[in-house]
């Protein structure tokens, strides 16, 4: 040991017992420091806690293994996409919102849609009953995107659109529409979620069984890499897993489970890994820890590129980069004191930047209590506009990185979530793992420990359990009104009538034979979609063959 070690090493044991005394003497205000994920927190952190080799752990932006960014110059030159979703009642509605949006400085399209579009029902099935328009946009045919985008020119903005057992259906629906608008398919640009098996595991709007799914998956893969280069046919999501009550460790664990079966997938199907995975992306929860979020995100970039690089021999850096959206935490949000919000979507949106995000979403104050009105998303892009004009963070790439903690966390979380990994592996896979409910127990295990911590008062809610205000106003709450889907069921049925009914049926009849066999779905539901074939019509075809899955509840939970 050199002596400047020794000089260091005896520093910090002197400092540590100087603290022992302190605490002595008034003890410390929590009984247990630790992050979300439950890594222990020293009270200081000392070269000694963050050991590593630049060049092996760290290295540049741009630069593998990417842990201090994707890009070399980052936001200096390219800041990330401010993007809201937005979605609810027709497309009409949904249509002034997004142009309210452009307006006020957004640079990216993020689409919600509603229950039965998500689950492959259209608006006029009695399984949608309750339910159009609700949680976002109702969307049944090709008619109801080209009211969703009038005014707006493809080529010309970035849509993100939050769909995955029905995304390449509506896909479909956006490049039809493209086609029309005469727009070069190369520019689109985009995402769609079409992430199924976080769907199995923590949020359940699948149609069809996981082999068809993901056959699917690597369909659009393909599609893509040749006719939408500019396109992620994919964004393998935490999002939901963290909703869904996971620590940051598991999120970034099952998340790249998920991506690693993807990949497997795409290569068993026979594709090259350096042409579809540089359009794989991410998406990930932003929650209320800032410094674990920030250490998150870097060792979920180190992670994945190592996974490309050893595991799938990936040669083109581009395969390698973790490129992802993030979302701050609705979980988070209390419909107590809901202008507290605000401060906690700050902080969430702050994490999202210091860890190097591509595009950023911030939820409305008043999200648990209904849908966002409009001064509250306003409010909510004026944050983002916010840190990225004035708060001076995103003038340098990585500001925090070096930090003796961060280091020592992003070690930790990435460490903790490979073992994850090695567990899903040991177990044959995600798939297996889901089947077994592996990332199911773990995530409720998770939730119910978090959920107890509040109850207890161990975790601190502001507004909730902690200076509480029974006084408190009730803010104004944005409601559906109910002759949205009574309008959106008529007009649905009008267009029914009126399409040309035998090319509707050559079209279905052309997608079934195609399902049946081993060739390219995509281009039969982009054929449909341009002869007014719906959402529900679509599905229903698909599932002759695939069947719809149903979960199993035997599992041993």
């Amino acid at each position: 040991m050199t002596t400047r070690k020794k000089k260091s090493n005896t520093r910090k044991a002197r400092h540590e017992e100087i603290y022992r005394r302190e605490i002595e003497k008034k003890p410390e205000r929590k009984k247990v420091f630790e992050t979300s994920s439950h890594i222990p927190l020293n009270p200081i952190y000392t070269p000694p806690d963050s050991k590593y080799d630049y060049s092996e752990k760290l290295g540049y932006p741009g630069e593998y293994p990417f842990t201090r960014g994707v890009y070399p110059t980052m936001y200096r030159v390219r800041p990330w996409t401010i993007r809201q979703y937005a979605g609810f009642g027709t497309a009409l509605e949904t249509n002034k919102r997004f142009h309210f949006l452009l307006d006020k400085g957004q640079k990216g399209l993020s689409v919600a849609f509603d229950l039965p579009t998500q689950m492959g029902y259209d608006s006029d099935d009695p399984a949608a009953q309750g339910e159009v328009g609700k949680v976002g946009v109702a969307i049944d045919s090709i008619e109801d995107m080209r009211v969703l985008f009038d005014g707006i020119p493809l080529d010309q903005i970035s849509t993100s659109m939050t769909i995955n057992s029905t995304a390449a259906i509506l896909l479909a629906f956006y490049v039809a529409l493209a086609d029309e608008q005469g727009a070069d398919r190369k520019r689109l640009s985009g995402t769609v979620q079409n992430d199924i098996l976080k769907e199995y595991i923590a949020r359940g709007t699948y149609v069809f069984p996981p082999g068809p799914s993901v056959r699917l998956i690597t369909d659009m893969f393909a599609w893509c890499a040749e006719h939408l280069p500019n396109w992620n046919p994919i964004s393998i999501s935490g999002y939901h897993i963290r909703e869904a009550g996971s620590t940051a460790v598991q999120e970034i664990a099952f998340t790249l489970s998920d991506a690693i079966c993807y990949v497997e997938a795409g290569i068993e199907a026979g594709l090259d890994v350096d042409v579809f995975a540089p359009r794989l992306s991410f998406f990930f929860n932003a929650h209320n820890n800032l410094l674990e979020e920030v250490a998150k995100f870097r060792a979920a970039r180190r992670l994945w590129a190592r996974i490309m690089k050893t595991r799938f021999g990936a040669r083109d850096q581009r395969s390698m980069l973790l490129r992802f959206h993030t979302q701050t935490a609705g979980c988070t949000l209390t419909a107590q004191q809901p202008d507290n919000n605000v401060i906690r979507v700050t902080l969430q949106a702050l994490a999202a930047v210091l860890g190097g995000t591509q595009s950023l979403h911030t939820n409305s104050l008043d999200e648990a209590l209904g849908l966002p009105s409009d001064n509250a998303a306003k409010i909510a892009v004026r944050t983002q506009q916010v840190i990225l004009e004035e708060s001076g963070v995103t003038d340098v790439i990585d500001p925090l990185g070096g930090s003796y903690l961060i280091e020592s966390l992003t070690d930790d979380i990435e460490t903790r979530a490979a073992a994850l990994i090695d567990t899903i592996d040991e177990m044959g896979g995600m798939v297996k793992a889901i089947e077994a409910a592996y990332p199911q127990r773990e995530i409720e295990k998770a939730s119910y420990e978090y959920q107890k911590a509040i109850e207890l008062g161990d975790q601190k809610v502001i507004g909730v359990n902690a200076y509480a205000d029974e006084r408190e106003a009730v803010a104004d709450v944005f409601h559906i009104d109910p002759k949205v889907e009574t309008n959106q069921i008529s007009e649905l049925k009008k267009r029914k009538t009126e399409r040309d009914a035998s090319a509707v049926e050559k079209a279905l009849d052309e997608l079934e034979q195609v399902a049946k066999g081993d060739g390219n779905l995509f281009p039969a539901i982009l054929q449909a979609v341009k002869h007014s074939v719906t959402v529900g019509e679509i599905c229903a075809t698909l599932a002759k063959h695939f069947g719809r899955f149903k979960e199993r509840t035997n599992l041993g939970r």
